[in-house]
């Protein structure tokens, strides 16, 4: 398993990436605009080559409000070698898979204090497969 970034939700892009790179220093890896979703994704990293985990700021072009203290923190993301393979494993460990990965890409689970956690196959996605393809979603992530 490999860590990969934790996401923050932002109301202000402009000034996150204001205070996170211009202040901070962390520089823009990479950015991607949804029009069809509304919303932006910059990854921002340390300036450190060694340094590969990011953190992605998430700016739904939507949100009127700032969010509140327990909605701004996104989720842990971790890659990993087989992404049912280690659903099959947490499943049969009692963990709830909140977003099963039906496209053998990507699939969220909750710590125990309720962290959302997502996993996400590293290189492409595997093929669609039972029983993930059939399972529907489980609460929130």
């Amino acid at each position: 398993m490999r860590y990969l970034h934790t996401m923050l939700r932002v109301h202000d892009l402009d000034s996150a990436l204001d205070f996170f790179c211009a202040k901070l220093g962390l520089v823009e890896v990479r950015r991607r605009d949804s029009e069809k979703g509304r919303y932006t994704l910059v990854f921002l990293g340390s300036s450190h080559d060694e340094d590969t985990a990011l953190v992605e700021l998430t700016h739904n072009w939507d949100e009127n409000e700032p969010y509140e203290a327990g909605r701004f923190f996104g989720h842990l993301a971790y890659g990993v070698d087989d992404i049912y393979e280690i659903c099959a494993h947490l499943k049969a460990t009692g963990v709830v898979i909140n977003r099963p990965p039906r496209d053998g890409r990507m699939a969220f689970v909750k710590s125990p204090d309720g962290h959302s956690i997502e996993l996400l196959q590293l290189g492409e996605p595997l093929s669609p497969q039972e029983p993930w393809l059939s399972m529907s979603n489980q609460g929130s992530w």
